[in-house]
């Protein structure tokens, strides 16, 4: 899985915008920390963060376990209840066993034709358990996520009883799926909080059910993502101009990570106005302030 990096005023901030590119929670997610913001004059602090983030990679069960515990299950030399536990059988009667003065020149007869019938049954057995198998041959692929994911949304269209039209943009690992119609948005809710719940939804019927960590998936309806980057990049702008203005800071509305994205994107580049996050999810939040109070 590939690495990506981000930079922000802060650690959390920076983890919030790798996020927020990965399209994973934090917990499907493992983050290096390459630099922190160091402390300055006056409380100010110099520097930003800058932070390496991917999903977390999941290791497959390795083979050889199986079989060690094969081998360790297996007969061992002296071992009367291994024998009888790998045969089926129990112990012998002893009016069964052969009596202690036995010739052994007839023990000696019988064993050679029973070792050489097991000898077929445990070289199968070997080449069966040995045989290397390529887990990478059986790894799913986005192709297969992106059909799981359209499977999933339109049996979601039809039990709800709406229409709509399922398409997906595949950029690498990358995948956007979107769906078009009319009258979804019961799909998408107030500030697109549905949206972001059938999302989860998504990923866990196309990604996490066919066992896929390395496809970052996206959703969106009726267009609605990039309308909503459109009007928060305005309001964020109007809300620049108000703190530049006033001289007085702003606290504006919890939102998403993907949300708050948009407003330091779009007031990055002002040198009158400054962007921060405060407080703990879901009610984390942007707090514009004046240049000069940063």
């Amino acid at each position: 899985m590939e690495w990506v990096e981000t930079t922000a005023k802060t650690v959390e901030e920076a983890k919030e915008l790798a996020l927020d590119q990965l399209g994973v929670d934090e917990a499907d997610a493992e983050f290096e920390v390459l630099d922190e913001p160091r402390p300055g004059l006056f409380g100010r602090t110099r520097g930003e963060a800058r932070v390496r983030a991917r999903v977390r990679p999941t290791q497959a069960r390795p083979k050889v376990e199986r079989r060690d515990r094969r081998r360790k299950g297996a007969k061992e030399p002296g071992s009367g209840r291994a024998e009888a536990a790998e045969s089926g059988q129990g112990a012998a009667p002893a009016a069964d066993r052969p009596a202690a003065g036995a010739k052994r020149s007839g023990q000696q007869q019988s064993r050679p034709a029973s070792r050489r019938a097991e000898r077929p049954n445990q070289s199968a057995s070997n080449e069966k358990t040995e045989k290397p198998v390529n887990d990478s041959e059986n790894a799913p692929t986005a192709a297969d996520v992106a059909a799981e994911a359209e499977k999933f949304l339109q049996g979601l269209l039809a039990a709800l009883g709406l229409e709509g039209r399922t398409a997906v943009n595949q950029d690498g690992e990358d995948l956007e799926v979107t769906v078009e119609g009319d009258q979804l948005g019961v799909l998408i809710g107030p500030r697109g909080t549905t949206l972001l719940a059938v999302q989860d939804l998504v990923r866990v019927a196309s990604q996490r059910r066919i066992g896929d960590h390395q496809t970052r998936l996206r959703l969106d309806i009726s267009g609605y993502r990039e309308k909503r980057r459109a009007a928060l990049a305005r309001f964020a702008l109007e809300q620049a101009d108000a703190v530049a203005e006033s001289g007085e800071e702003r606290v504006l509305e919890p939102m998403p990570s993907a949300d708050r994205k948009v407003i330091h994107d779009a007031i990055g580049d002002r040198t009158d106005v400054v962007t921060r996050s405060e407080g703990e999810e879901p009610r984390r939040r942007v707090v514009i302030a004046p240049a000069s109070a940063g």
